[in-house]
């Protein structure tokens, strides 16, 4: 259990790291941390890379702000229905790095089994439906994934992950980045290498 100073700080931490890799380039992006009734979320107009204690408001499941004059993210509603569908998510960060917003923006997943370690950790990351950002029906398109998975990519738009701490949804993060990187760069060389569905479940199977 985490006091709210505590899970500031983290949040702060983090966003300053995801802006030191530029995958929270400008305004762009949010994190939260799931916090007594609500959770904690950037506030609207912030800039991850240099958030400060006041950029940080308390926010309920209805997405009301519970501190006067702050105003939470405008993707509130999109941070508050992963959580109620996901349990086992405290930490969520939603970012467009640039290779995996280039994925999202281009129409294309990364669900094809071709890094084994992306394999193990993700099992792979599916690609949202466009819809106008902060709108319920852009919650509506990429909830729907996380029955399954923990990161989504969001056409046109960018990438957002969850997890049970900010350091293993961080490091995801990282992870997704490079890979989407790595696959950009197999078209270079002539096209990846696709794993067979029988080596990627001896991958996945690792898992338990």
């Amino acid at each position: 259990m985490f006091y709210k100073d505590e899970l500031i700080d983290k949040i702060i931490k983090f966003g300053k790291l995801c802006s030191d890799k530029n995958y929270t380039p400008g305004y762009s992006g949010n994190i939260s941390a799931r916090f007594e009734d609500g959770m904690l979320i950037t506030t609207s107009g912030s800039a991850n890379g240099y958030l400060k204690e006041a950029d940080i408001v308390y926010t309920d499941f209805s997405g009301q702000s519970k501190e006067e004059g702050k105003k939470p993210s405008s993707e509130k509603f999109l941070h508050i229905e992963i959580y109620k569908q996901r349990p086992d998510i405290d930490y969520i960060i939603h970012v467009h790095a640039p290779y995996l917003s280039s994925f999202a923006s281009a129409g294309k997943d990364l669900m094809a089994p071709i890094m084994a370690e992306n394999v193990f950790y993700f099992g792979g990351i599916p690609l949202a439906e466009y819809a106008l950002p902060s709108t319920m029906e852009l919650v509506k398109n990429t909830i729907k994934f996380f029955n399954k998975y923990d990161a989504v990519l969001m056409a046109n738009h960018g990438f957002i992950v969850g997890s049970k701490t900010i350091e293993d949804a961080y490091l995801k993060l990282e992870l997704a980045e490079s890979y989407a990187q790595v696959v950009l760069n197999t078209e270079i060389l002539g096209g990846a290498k696709v794993l067979s569905q029988t080596q990627a479940d001896e991958i996945l199977g690792l898992r338990k």
